[in-house]
């Protein structure tokens, strides 16, 4: 086997093992259990960094993703699944995924939510068949645990992301390169 096959089959190796860790079965409860931890990192968020309540209360819609795990060694990816919101209904559920290659090794596990502060946005979110974060949003962090607010410039982005609750053993979190793709729990 030359170097090129024996990536190709790691990488579908990689890809098939994950694929099957993800089964999406229908009418199997696992709604629930999502909306439970999509009210949960909602509360933590909001009671952690309270100027966070006002994006929530001015987005279009709400895409929280309260658990994604992120591993890697030379290759990585990560994957969660999540709830959208509009007003205070869930209107659809999402995987989030994303691969990734490079210098790179260990685990964590972090939440994030995208705040859709535009009709438009979200629109162009949910008609999508498979919406694919990238360099186009504008990320709020708190860099020294200072409360998370946003600016004029985070106010003026028609998407937010927030990244928040950070565990392991990986330096880094982010949600640009996700793909983020409707699912029936």
């Amino acid at each position: 086997m030359d170097g090129l096959s024996r990536r190709a089959f790691v990488a579908l190796a990689l890809a098939g093992t994950a694929l099957a860790g993800c089964a999406n079965p229908v009418g199997s409860g696992n709604a629930a259990v999502i909306d439970a931890r999509v009210d949960s990192a909602l509360n933590f968020l909001y009671q952690t960094y309270p100027g966070t309540v006002d994006l929530g209360q001015r987005a279009a819609g709400i895409l929280v993703m309260p658990v994604v795990t992120e591993a890697g060694l030379g290759l990585g990816g990560s994957f969660g699944t999540g709830a959208l919101r509009v007003g205070n209904s869930t209107v659809d559920y999402y995987s989030a995924t994303s691969a990734s290659a490079g210098l790179q090794i260990g685990a964590q596990q972090y939440s994030h939510v995208l705040f859709f502060m535009t009709q438009d946005a979200l629109a162009q979110f949910r008609q999508s068949p498979g919406w694919v974060a990238g360099a186009d949003i504008e990320y709020a962090a708190n860099a020294q645990g200072d409360v998370l607010r946003a600016d004029t410039t985070t106010s003026l982005s028609p998407v937010i992301a927030v990244v928040f609750g950070q565990s392991g053993l990986r330096l880094g979190a982010t949600v640009e390169g996700t793909k983020y793709t409707r699912i029936i729990p």
